[in-house]
């Protein structure tokens, strides 16, 4: 009978979403879909990464970012959304903290929106289906 033993374990290597000291990285997502901001959840939480909040757009992102500032390591951002856009979100994150890290989220063919968020402080983006692969990476990146 095989046992646990038997198999390599693909989580030899540490989660990307902790710190050095042990702690989970802390995430907010903003994104007026509720699909896409469980999946961005559901990729970072396997990695350990906490998410400590959702938002449905850029307003209520602002507004979170604020309240839960400085407990929060980074944003994902979606651009296209009601209410208040990601862009316009992005400016007044930064304008509130110039440190914050925001990783835009954004659909293909959004190419000059995610060039000018990358000018206002973005420190990278994510393209819309997600890969968990390049989800992970980029975020990571963004943190280092």
């Amino acid at each position: 009978m095989k046992t646990v033993s038997d198999f390599p374990s693909i989580n030899d290597r540490p989660p990307e979403g902790l710190k050095d000291d042990g702690s989970k990285f802390r995430v907010l997502v903003v994104d007026d879909s509720m699909f896409v901001a469980k999946q961005i959840g559901q990729i970072l939480t396997s990695e350990g990464y906490e998410v400590v909040a959702t938002a449905v757009d850029g307003k209520d992102g602002v507004d979170k970012y604020k309240e839960l500032c400085p407990n929060v390591d980074l944003v994902t951002m979606d651009i296209t959304m009601p209410r208040m856009d990601g862009i316009t979100a992005l400016e007044q994150i930064m304008a509130f903290d110039k440190n914050a890290r925001v990783v835009m989220v954004s659909a293909l063919g959004k190419e000059e929106l995610v060039k000018k968020s990358l000018l206002l402080g973005a420190k990278n983006y994510i393209i819309k289906p997600l890969d968990r692969k390049k989800v992970l990476e980029r975020i990571s990146a963004s943190l280092k």
